[in-house]
């Protein structure tokens, strides 16, 4: 049976990578090349539809475990200047879309793991209360950035804790220093590093999820 990890939102891929790296087959659903609002399920495929490429069809009971991270920002206490006004329904969407495909993929075939991940912010007054916190420091990478797990998975193991790294200042207020270095990028490239899952997360989770 092949191990298959299904990467749901997952950008980059940093946080499946090593699955990748171990011999798993991951399977990185992720925009331009796949939008997950349009998945069909099909008795015991899963079709994902492009974006920008063809359709592509996954058996669900070769699905061994599901990483999800949907798109946090409708739920972001950090919007207060947005020129669109939070809109909740619009966010739920790609995180329905994430457990309908957890659903499907267990409901008849075991998940050896499934896991949603979400800064800190309002997701958890839909989904309850998460599972674990952590911040990338509690794993080694010297920054804080809160962050909620929902799911059935193995607990990581908060190894090599760091003290954070910030950067003050006059006014008294503190940042991340990473947080401040990717906000001094243009700005989809800066969304694109506050976003990508820390190294030392992405190997305790793996390392206890195998």
């Amino acid at each position: 049976m092949s191990k298959i990890i299904l990467d749901l939102c997952g950008g980059t891929g940093a946080w499946s990578k090593k699955y990748k790296e171990a011999g798993y087959i991951v399977i990185n659903i992720t925009l331009p090349f796949y939008d997950l609002l349009k998945t069909e399920i099909k008795g015991d495929y899963i079709i994902f539809h492009g974006g920008i490429v063809k359709p592509l069809k996954v058996r669900m009971s070769d699905v061994y475990g599901i990483l999800a991270a949907p798109i946090c920002t409708m739920f972001s206490k950090a919007r207060t200047t947005a020129k669109t006004p939070r809109d909740f329904r619009e966010g739920m969407k790609l995180v329905i879309a994430c457990l309908n495909i957890i659903w499907e993929c267990r409901y008849d075939h075991k998940l050896t793991f499934w896991c949603m991940e979400n800064p800190r912010g309002y997701l958890n007054q839909f989904l309850g209360r998460p599972v674990f916190i952590f911040d990338p420091c509690d794993f080694g990478d010297p920054y804080t950035k809160r962050t909620y797990l929902w799911g059935y998975f193995n607990i990581p193991k908060k190894y090599n804790r760091v003290k954070p790294e910030f950067i003050y200042f006059e006014s008294g207020k503190r940042m991340s220093k990473m947080m401040y270095e990717a906000s001094l990028k243009p700005k989809k490239k800066s969304k694109i590093l506050k976003s990508i899952t820390p190294k030392g997360f992405a190997k305790a989770f793996f390392e206890a999820n195998r």
